[in-house]
Parts: structure tokens; C-alpha cells; sequence
């Protein structure tokens, strides 16, 4: 047991690396030309004050994909269906990857991106395993539909829910952090911990760039592809029999992003257009600092991270350790729209 774990962080620690240092040099490559082409001038519902350039998605996306297939390339780990899937996410998020590029340049209609975002979550579901079932007492076509529902929300989700400078480095670097360990110890498959291990150091590699007052911005290329790739890893968890680590780790962004989005249904507004009623964003309007809203998101994510990895140990508390997860998202959910400053 031992060695193996030894020889799973000699894979994934330089997976981590190598994807840090390419997302940073692609970073700095990039920066010149996306501050003159791809600048995101500030409106009525933005969360900053002066023209910033978007666009690091992009090298986010490139060296989360290049840092895996690179991997798999020198380490042939990955055979049989989950070659395919790898094939078939990488596609899929290079696809979201260009639309979102297009949307960042030219504002896209909401029928287009959705039909794209159809596809790349069809074309990830449909090389599932045939034998692939997170709830055996629901019909597989039905939990087929329920997949493809949850990927469309997953690849918005993200995208919802990167507002304001560092959210996105606050959310993805416990949870893929929390997916690599889970690998290393072999609680996961390798595909998805070499993807998790990918992610983290992607993501580390913009969070520079991005902290408060951000000087660069994720933009819809790289957070519509990280939104499925998180989708993903979740699926690849509950298909190993753990579903409420599954849900705990995303719990604060799918609790923010789904109450507002029906708030906002039961308010008769329109979904599709852009807003500001996110519990992060109306903290903002009641006067605290990105810093501060940031940290008590970090800080919550770690816990959860903490609850997902304590599910492996106790799974006799699962529901336990669900319900202390929600509770302390209630918290801050009920903190940031309550307290004023």
C-alpha cells in the first residue's frame, strides 16, 4: 500500500508542477495580446472598475489538457474505455473552450451556446461505461438524463459563479486538491486523479494573476470547459460508490448558484441574461471587500474538502457529515446577504 502511494505522487506531483509552470508561461505569453484584444470593460453588473483583460482561461484549459496527456503519453495508464473518455472530454472541452472564446469577443445568443453546451455534455455522457450506475434503483436511462441535466448546469455553474477576482482559484483548488489526495491513495481511478492533479496546478499557476484587483480575468474559455471537467471528476467520485462526498465538495456553489437561480424564477426575470443576485455579489453591494467574501469562501471550501476526505474514513456518517456540510454552507450563505458592513 505504502509503495504504491509512493509511486502515485511520483506521478501526480509532477503533473501538478508541469501544469503550474505551462499555465504560468502561457499566461505571461498571452497577457500582452489579450490586454489589447480582449478586454472586459466594466457595466452596471460588474464587481470591478476599470478595463481588466479576460481570457486566461485559456491558458488554464491548455495546461490542464496538455499536463494530463502528457502523463498519459510518458506513463500509459490509461487503456480501453477510459482512453475514450479522455479523448472525448478533451474534445468536449476544447469545443466549449472556442465558443467561449467567441462569447468573450462577441456576446453570443442563449440558444447557441446552449445547443454547443448540449453537445459537449452528450458527447462526455455518451462514452460512459454501459455498466455505469450511481443509483442502482434508478432506471439507467433516467439517470442518463439526470447526468446530462447536471453536466448543462455544471458547465454554467462555474461560469455563474466566477464573479469576482480569485472565486474560482477559492473553489477549484480544495476541491481538486481533495480529488488528487483521494488518487494517491487510491480511492479514484488514475484518469481522474491525473486530470485533478492537473487542474490544481493550473489553476494555482493563474491564481496570481487573478487576486485582488484581479489583473486578469478567467473569462467563459476557460470557466464553461472547467465547469464540465468539474462535472466530470464529481461523476467519476459518485461512480465509485461516493456520492455524498460527491455532492459535499461543490456544496457551496451549487447551494449559491441554485438558490439564486430560483430565486430569480420565482422573481419571473430572465435566467438567461446577466445579473447580480448571487450571495457573493449582493455581500459586495452590502459593503464587504472581495478579500473578505473570498476568504470566508476558502475557508468553507476547506472544510468541505475536509467533510468530502472524512466520508472515506467514517462512511457509517455520511448523512452526518452531509448535514454539517450544509449547515456550514447555510452559514455563510445567511452571513454574506445578513451582515452588513
Amino acid at each position: 500500500m505504502f509503495e504504491s502511494i509512493i509511486g502515485r505522487v511520483w506521478l501526480l506531483a509532477p503533473v501538478t508542477i508541469s501544469s503550474l509552470l505551462l499555465s504560468l508561461g502561457l499566461i505571461l505569453l498571452l497577457r500582452p495580446w489579450l490586454a489589447r484584444h480582449a478586454l472586459a470593460h466594466p457595466n452596471a453588473r460588474s464587481s470591478h472598475h476599470a478595463p481588466t483583460p479576460q481570457g486566461g482561461g485559456l491558458a488554464v484549459v491548455s495546461a490542464t489538457v496538455l499536463g494530463s496527456w502528457c502523463a498519459v503519453a510518458f506513463q500509459p495508464v490509461v487503456v480501453g474505455d477510459q482512453a475514450l473518455q479522455l479523448v472525448a472530454l478533451t474534445a468536449a472541452m476544447i469545443l466549449l473552450a472556442v465558443v467561449g472564446a467567441i462569447d468573450d469577443r462577441r456576446s453570443l445568443g442563449a440558444t447557441p451556446r446552449l445547443v454547443t453546451q448540449g453537445i459537449a455534455v452528450g458527447a462526455v455522457i455518451a462514452v460512459l461505461p454501459s455498466d455505469s450506475h450511481i443509483l442502482p434503483h434508478v432506471p439507467w436511462w433516467l439517470e442518463r438524463a439526470c447526468l446530462f441535466v447536471g453536466g448543462l448546469w455544471f458547465v454554467n455553474l462555474v461560469n455563474f459563479m466566477d464573479g469576482i477576482d480569485w472565486m474560482t482559484v477559492a473553489e477549484f483548488v480544495p476541491t481538486a486538491g481533495a480529488i488528487a489526495l483521494l488518487g494517491l491513495v487510491g480511492e479514484i481511478g488514475l484518469l481522474p486523479a491525473l486530470l485533478a492533479a492537473s487542474l490544481l496546478g493550473a489553476v494555482l499557476g493563474f491564481a496570481p494573476f487573478n487576486k485582488p484587483v484581479a489583473k486578469l480575468f478567467l473569462g467563459d474559455v476557460g470557466s464553461l470547459p472547467l465547469g464540465l471537467l468539474l462535472g466530470w471528476l464529481l461523476l467519476k467520485l459518485a461512480e465509485n460508490g461516493h456520492l455524498i462526498a460527491a455532492l459535499i465538495l461543490p456544496l457551496y456553489y451549487l447551494a449559491d448558484a441554485s438558490i439564486t437561480l430560483l430565486w430569480r424564477i420565482a422573481r419571473r426575470e430572465r435566467v438567461w441574461q446577466a445579473h447580480r443576485s448571487h450571495f457573493y455579489q449582493r455581500a459586495i453591494d452590502r459593503g464587504f471587500t472581495v478579500p473578505e467574501i473570498i476568504s470566508r469562501v476558502f475557508f468553507v471550501n476547506l472544510a468541505l474538502a475536509a467533510l468530502a476526505l472524512a466520508t472515506f474514513a467514517a462512511p457509517n456518517l455520511n448523512w452526518l457529515l452531509m448535514i454539517a456540510a450544509a449547515a456550514i454552507v447555510a452559514v455563510l450563505l445567511v452571513s454574506l446577504v445578513r451582515a452588513q458592513r
